[in-house]
């Protein structure tokens, strides 16, 4: 019978892991002379505390039940939240504990969100940090998307389960599998776009962080003016791109390295969101169109297709204050921020599929009206889904907008006006970053909000990326009965 070592186990892998990627800023810290011990110091206590839940988990044999799998998925998202947070603490920069949580949550979650109100005179080595916090955070989110989320059963993740085990007593060694060609997949990903960035004029350190906070549909940037900082349609145009490949699902790129050559053409979900990017993107040009947005033809499309996408998987990368384009784009980047990306991707949101079933389930119902006594068989990617399939999936939608007018409703008894409150709640429990208005939109940030709305906007970060029902699971007597 599996135990809660195995849990624990797992979790001081996962910061020995941390501590030692805590490494790579030090490495900056003495090439840039900041004559400050941070990262060694979290190094040396992350990676120490990691070898003791090592050494006193230790078991012969390493499994995972249901119940222990859902308390993983939760401990390992915050356990790294809070170690990630020390070197925000420990460095001269003066954060706050509330800030250095709410800046290590919105890394490993991929929000993006940030309280850092200078960062082109930040420190390099914190710039990297937090660059490095949303690249293990997007490797982290798609295997559990392939890997555990399915065989949860979360919001109809069920859908995207990878041949193999059943159950979860035989989840680690597919997990270390399949993790295995996953992040060789993302590594690749991530060189490629060092390089193009590179090429089209982004320095070395640019390159890199920028190139790790792409690929998670992260949108943490070392520079306040974020993508805009550059001035430079190409860079525009490779972050678009890296954008959308890290939002489809990896399970694709899984499928095409085992032979089915023809998976990006033939997947429902990928192509349900590029014709969503391509509508919403005429939508949003014919809006340029309309206002009279001052530039060319070709430069409205690049900038309604770079904001359509940025917004659209969760990245938050920015180039120009849309807030200032309207109240139309205001509601339109709003409903986006909840659509999201591709499920088993690194991006954020309610995801395509689910949005495709409900289509489905809709166009069913319609159909029943008309023939009361017909079988309809329900259908997706060629997949039969049965109707338990379809209630988890409503339940899930249902559950999302639910708890994101719980988060703003608290968001506004902490004090944030009514914008704020809404554009933070849907920004942090779609894991997007930027909200709108004056305060946190493209050209704010977080760091004048209480601290009482950061710690609410941390919850929702971790309640919207990991699916919501794996961490509300958790607080339900009757979910560790036997």
């Amino acid at each position: 019978m599996a135990t809660n070592k195995t849990v624990f186990f797992m979790i001081g892998v996962l910061l020995v892991v941390l501590g030692v990627f805590m490494l790579a800023p030090y490495i900056m810290q003495l090439v840039y002379n900041e004559n400050n011990h941070s990262f060694i110091s979290s190094a040396f206590v992350t990676i120490f505390i990691g070898i003791l839940f090592i050494l006193s988990n230790l078991e012969e044999e390493f499994k995972l039940n249901l119940r222990q799998t859902f308390l993983f998925s939760t401990l390992a998202w915050l356990m790294v939240a809070i170690f990630g947070s020390l070197p925000f603490l420990l460095s001269p920069e003066k954060f706050t504990f509330s800030e250095a949580f709410f800046e290590s949550m919105s890394g490993i979650t991929t929000t993006g969100a940030t309280i850092i109100t200078n960062l082109d005179n930040s420190p390099k080595s914190i710039l990297l940090w937090r660059a490095i916090m949303q690249w293990l955070g997007g490797i982290g989110i798609v295997v559990m998307a392939i890997t555990i989320l399915p065989l949860l059963k979360v919001g109809g993740m069920q859908l995207f389960k990878m041949e193999g085990p059943d159950t979860t007593e035989k989840i680690l060694p597919r997990t270390i599998e399949v993790a295995t060609i996953i992040i060789s997949t993302y590594l690749a990903l991530t060189l490629l776009c060092v390089f193009f960035y590179w090429l089209f004029g982004m320095s070395i350190f640019d390159s890199i962080s920028h190139a790790m906070t792409t690929i998670a549909t992260g949108g943490f940037s070392t520079h306040n003016d974020s993508i805009g900082f550059f001035k430079n349609p190409n860079i525009e145009i490779t972050a678009s791109i890296f954008i959308v490949l890290g939002s489809i699902p990896f399970i694709s790129y899984l499928k095409f390295v085992k032979g089915n050559k023809k998976i990006f053409f033939q997947d429902f979900q990928i192509k349900g969101f590029v014709y969503l990017i391509l509508v919403s993107t005429l939508i949003m040009f014919l809006y340029l169109l309309f206002i009279n947005y001052e530039s060319n033809v070709l430069d409205k499309v690049r900038i309604s297709s770079f904001n359509v996408i940025s917004i659209l998987s969760g990245t938050g990368y920015v180039t120009d204050d849309f807030g200032l384009w309207g109240n139309f784009s205001l509601i339109f980047f709003l409903f986006l921020m909840f659509i999201g990306g591709c499920a088993g991707s690194t991006a954020c949101g309610i995801k395509i599929f689910r949005l495709q079933m409900l289509v489905i389930f809709l166009k069913n119902q319609i159909k029943k009206l008309f023939y009361p006594n017909s079988v309809i068989i329900n259908k997706y990617n060629n997949q039969k889904i049965s109707d338990e399939f379809i209630n988890s999936v409503i339940v899930f939608i249902f559950s999302f907008l639910f708890i994101f007018f719980i988060i703003a409703m608290l968001l506004s008894i902490s004090g944030l006006d009514f914008l704020t409150a809404i554009s933070g709640a849907a920004s942090a429990i779609s894991n997007v970053g930027p909200g709108l208005g004056g305060v946190i939109g493209p050209d704010g940030n977080y760091k004048t909000i209480p601290d009482l709305s950061k710690w609410i906007l941390s919850i929702g970060m971790l309640l919207g990326r990991l699916e919501l029902l794996a961490v509300l699971v958790l607080f339900f007597p009757s979910f560790w009965r036997n």
